[in-house]
């Protein structure tokens, strides 16, 4: 495969292949005054599952090629995993691991930084999930996932696409969400109250308050709009992979739209101050500098 990036260091990155910003006036407050969403590298197959490290490296996925790529401070690119099992969504753990819901080999895994993988979840009720998709970790550790299935249905187990929660210390997994119609991007907030759940198979994001106990309550739409991916600002802004970058208020207002030249699969905020907003799609990975910070890169971030 032949990939194509810059060896710059990523503060200087932006210099090429410049497209627009645009819709409501707030975007001029999201985004750097005068900045581009602007190509880092290119060549994958399809990337997905961007998620930032506690210093603020991005790792993601190129999931026909069951590889998970990490993208440095200094702007490089290297490969951080092989045999992925179809990793899609990927997120940090307090402790630094990396969490990846595998699609391809059906289930949730934890991977050490020395690349020892554990298994989180892998069956509901005694049957195999479909294809876990994308995931969000609460402050207690737990893990929310959706499982839906693109592609062949075929050997499916589960009596439909779901959001589950695997609760931390190896506890049952336990079915949080059943009345969807193919959930996709999973995030919650930094402080643990509440979770975005967006459900592309029926065109709308929807937000939970998350309980003591892990289930959800009082769901709200969010959005008039289903997704793929998605992430949080500083300011409780939802960021949408959706044909481009849609951005909507935490009252439901739309902001934004951030033009992306491959339909964005995926978004997330990084670098060393976390005012970038990575975003990947199709065939590569892309960056735009921001006036906002993400919410939190991972449980452990700053």
């Amino acid at each position: 495969m032949n990939h194509r990036f810059a060896t710059i260091p990523l503060s200087a990155c932006l210099v090429s292949l410049a497209f627009s910003v645009s819709v409501a006036s707030a975007a001029e407050e999201l985004v750097a005054s005068g900045a581009k969403v602007e190509q880092l590298a290119d060549g994958f197959a399809f990337t997905e599952g961007p998620a930032c490290d506690v210093e603020g490296n991005i790792y993601f996925s190129d999931i026909p090629n069951g590889r998970i790529h990490k993208w440095s401070l200094d702007g490089k690119l290297s490969t951080s995993r092989e045999n992925s099992g179809g990793a899609n969504g990927l997120f940090f753990d307090a402790a630094g691991n990396l969490v990846a819901c595998e699609g391809g080999n059906r289930r949730v895994t934890s991977i050490t930084p020395d690349g020892t993988a554990t298994v989180l979840a892998d069956s509901y009720d005694g049957k195999k999930l479909n294809s876990p998709n994308d995931l969000w970790i609460d402050p207690k550790g737990g893990v929310y996932f959706s499982d839906p299935r693109y592609g062949s249905q075929e050997g499916l187990q589960q009596d439909g696409f779901h959001v589950y929660y695997q609760p931390a210390a190896g506890k049952p997994l336990r079915r949080v969400i059943d009345n969807l119609v193919k959930p996709n991007g999973v995030v919650g907030t930094v402080d643990g109250k509440l979770l975005y759940v967006t459900d592309a198979g029926d065109g709308k994001t929807y937000v939970y308050r998350i309980q003591a106990d892990g289930s959800l309550a009082d769901r709200s739409l969010i959005a008039p709009v289903g997704a793929d991916g998605m992430t949080l600002d500083e300011h409780g802004n939802l960021y949408l992979a959706r044909n481009a970058v849609q951005v909507y208020s935490p009252d439901g207002n739309k902001l934004a739209t951030i033009e992306v030249p491959e339909a964005p699969s995926n978004v997330c905020f990084g670098g060393a101050n976390r005012r970038m907003l990575f975003i990947t799609a199709r065939k590569g990975l892309y960056a735009v500098r921001m006036n906002v910070r993400g919410q939190s890169a991972s449980v452990a971030g700053p």
